[in-house]
C-alpha cells in the first residue's frame, strides 16, 4: 500500500516537473518571440499616444483602456487563430511571404512619417488638435485606433510565430497567447504612464515640498521631449525592423526555391557584419550588430521610399502636370 502511494507521488512529481519545464519552455519562447517583435512594439507604443491628443485629461486612460481591449481582441480572436491555421496547413512559403508584406508596410510607414517631417505635410494634420471631442468622435477615434492596431498586432503575432514555427502546435498556441497578453499590457501600460506623466507632474508641482515641486516641473517639461524621442525612435524602429524582416524573409524564400526569393541583400549585410565583428575584437559583437541594424534601416528606407513615391509623389505629379 505504502509502496503504491509513494509510486503514485513519484509519478505526480515527474508530471509536475514536466509541466514546470513546459511552462519554462513557453516562457522562454515567449520572451524570444517578444524580442523579435520589439521594433513593432516600439512602433505601437509610439503611435498610440497620438490618439489622445486634444482629449480631456479624465478621458485619456478610459480611451487607452478601450483601445487596449480592442487590441487584445484583435490578437486573440482574429489574428491568433488565423496565424495558427496558416502555420499548420499552409505551404512553407506562405508565412515568409506574409512577413515580406508586413515588413514592406512597416518600412512604408517609417518612410512616410519621415517624408511628412521633411515636407511639412504632417503638421497640417495636427492643427485641429486641442479641442474637446464628443462621445461620437471618441467612438470613431477608438475604432480607428483599433483598426490601426490590427495591422501592428498582426505583424507582432506573425513575427512571434516565425520564431516558434518549429515548435508543436500547442506550444505555438501557448506562446502566442502569452505574447498577445504581455505585449498588450506592456504597450498600453507604458502609453497610459506616458500620457498621464504631465498630470502627475502638475500634481507634484502643487505640493508644498520643494523637492516634489522640482520633480513635478521636470516631468511637465520632459513630456514633450519624451514624446518627440519616442516618435523618432518609432520611425527608426519601423525602418530597421521593416528592412530586417524583408531581407531575412527574402533569404528564407530563396532557400525554399520560391521565385521571389533573393539571397543578395542578406549575404551583403552579413558579410559586412562579419568583417566588422572580426576587425574590432571585443567590440566586434556590438559593432557588428550596429552595422546590421544600420544597413537593415537603409534597406527599409529604400523600400519604404519607393512605396511612398508610388502612393504619394507619382499621383500628385499626375494631378498637377508640369507646365512647359
Amino acid at each position: 500500500m505504502s509502496a503504491g502511494l509513494f509510486g503514485l507521488l513519484d509519478d505526480v512529481a515527474v508530471l509536475a516537473r514536466a509541466a514546470a519545464a513546459s511552462i519554462d519552455d513557453v516562457g522562454a519562447a515567449a520572451g524570444r518571440a517578444s524580442m523579435k517583435a520589439a521594433g513593432v512594439v516600439v512602433d505601437d507604443t509610439a503611435v498610440t499616444p497620438q490618439y489622445v491628443k486634444g482629449v480631456a485629461a479624465e478621458r485619456e486612460v478610459p480611451i487607452i483602456k478601450k483601445i487596449a481591449v480592442g487590441s487584445l481582441r484583435n490578437k486573440l480572436l482574429f489574428i491568433l487563430p488565423a496565424a495558427l491555421l496558416l502555420s499548420q496547413f499552409a505551404p512553407d512559403w506562405v508565412l515568409p511571404l506574409i512577413l515580406v508584406g508586413g515588413g514592406t508596410f512597416l518600412a512604408f510607414e517609417g518612410a512616410e512619417k519621415l517624408w511628412e517631417r521633411v515636407s511639412g505635410h504632417g503638421h497640417a494634420e495636427e492643427e485641429g488638435l486641442g479641442t474637446e471631442i464628443t462621445p461620437e468622435q471618441e467612438k470613431t477615434m477608438v475604432a480607428g485606433a483599433v483598426r490601426t492596431d490590427f495591422i501592428l498586432s498582426a505583424e507582432i503575432m506573425v513575427i512571434s510565430l516565425d520564431s516558434v514555427a518549429e515548435e508543436p502546435f500547442w506550444t505555438r498556441l501557448a506562446v502566442l497567447a502569452v505574447v498577445a497578453v504581455l505585449i498588450t499590457a506592456l504597450v498600453y501600460g507604458v502609453v497610459a504612464l506616458i500620457v498621464k506623466m504631465d498630470d502627475a507632474g502638475i500634481a507634484l508641482a502643487q505640493r508644498p515640498s520643494a523637492l516634489a515641486q522640482r520633480v513635478g516641473h521636470a516631468l511637465v517639461k520632459a513630456m514633450p521631449r519624451l514624446l518627440a524621442i519616442i516618435s523618432v525612435v518609432g520611425i527608426a524602429a519601423m525602418l530597421w525592423v521593416g528592412g530586417h524582416i524583408v531581407v531575412e524573409q527574402l533569404h528564407h524564400l530563396a532557400e525554399e526555391d520560391f521565385p521571389l526569393g533573393w539571397h543578395g541583400p542578406y549575404d551583403v549585410i552579413h558579410h559586412l557584419e562579419e568583417q566588422v565583428h572580426d576587425a574590432l575584437g571585443a567590440l566586434g559583437a556590438v559593432a557588428g550588430w550596429l552595422v546590421n541594424t544600420a544597413l537593415a534601416a537603409v534597406v527599409g528606407l529604400v523600400i519604404g521610399g519607393v512605396v511612398v513615391a508610388v502612393l504619394h509623389l507619382v499621383p500628385r505629379r499626375h494631378a498637377h502636370p508640369a507646365h512647359d
